[in-house]
């Protein structure tokens, strides 16, 4: 099956700064798609590419199977997104909000139809109340009920939990969720905030200084039997290339600074000791990292290095 995002060594530059550098990634029809990565890592700037808001500096974009930018209003119809903090009429209602943006769009709705959006969203019952008396977290669910007006294929929302009280950021999670499974739409998401990723996510991508450090099923990514181990050896190349060389070369991590990431079962560490033993890899600290949001912390964080990876 063709992916619905095909993203292709996207880069985005601006004079001296490189926001997105050489990032691949694929959205699958149907997915939940964890955008993660630290303030600054580069999420908006891609998330503001795949919306045509801005164009790359280099790479491919295809939606739909079809080039974005030579197919750009086609695909925008089937496209629905929220980038930042949504762009709504403080004075007028919810529904008066709705309809507007709907005519803007050239789609014809109903009152029924649009007081359905609004109930998707759990604002029918404030659909005359001006938005000005909203909630953060309201304005938020209406952008996305504005997002849903033209019923796209494929929702994209930037940060939707920016700003957010707890509750706020429940009702996003739980309207993400209601998007995916039980309206069967197709769902980017970024956030910095790996705990909201991991409880709405099916595939994650992990991205920092603009660059792809991970992607993968969240299934396995969050699998609390995975541990990242982090090796310090005396001769990292001639350790890298025997682990490469191994069995062990499927469970490589980005490197970062002068230490070498492996992801593996706990159980298999014992294992793990024996081979670096038996490659006469001579060790310094081998030190278990429990959990991903350890390992996402370190690598989005500091100065370090971090090499393209996708398993």
């Amino acid at each position: 099956m063709e992916p619905i995002v095909k993203v292709t060594g996207l880069t985005k530059s601006f004079k001296h700064i490189t926001a997105v550098q050489d990032l691949s990634f694929s959205v699958n029809e149907g997915d939940v798609y964890g955008f993660l990565g630290q303030n600054g890592a580069g999420k908006s700037t891609t998330i503001r590419m795949l919306a045509t808001l801005i164009r790359p500096t280099q790479g491919s974009i295809e939606i739909f199977g079809r080039p974005l930018l030579t197919n750009r209003n086609e695909i925008l119809r089937q496209v629905g997104a929220v980038i930042e903090k949504p762009d709504v009429y403080k004075y007028l209602s919810a529904y008066e909000n709705l309809e507007l943006f709907a005519r803007l769009s050239g789609v014809k709705v109903s009152r029924e139809k649009l007081m359905q959006q609004l109930d998707k969203v759990g604002l029918s019952h404030r659909a005359k109340d001006t938005v000005k008396t909203f909630s953060q977290g309201m304005k938020q669910r209406l952008g996305i009920a504005i997002a849903l007006v033209h019923d796209p294929k494929l929702i994209i929302l930037d940060e939707p939990t920016n700003g957010l009280d707890p509750q706020g950021i429940a009702d996003i999670r739980n309207l993400v969720l209601h998007l995916s499974r039980d309206l069967k739409k197709t769902v980017i998401v970024s956030s910095h905030l790996l705990n909201e990723i991991e409880q709405v996510a099916s595939r994650v991508l992990i991205i920092d200084k603009g660059r792809k450090i991970i992607e993968g099923n969240a299934a396995d990514l969050f699998d609390p039997a995975q541990t990242i181990v982090e090796l310090q050896t005396f001769d990292n190349v001639y350790a890298i290339q025997q682990l490469q060389l191994s069995a062990w070369s499927k469970h490589l991590q980005p490197q970062r600074d002068t230490a070498i990431l492996i992801r593996l079962d706990r159980q298999q560490i014992p294992q793990l000791h024996r081979d670096l033993v038996d490659m006469d890899i001579q060790l310094l600290s081998l030190q278990p990292r429990h959990s991903l949001e350890d390992y996402f912390l370190q690598v989005t964080s500091g100065n370090q290095h971090v090499d393209t990876y996708s398993n």
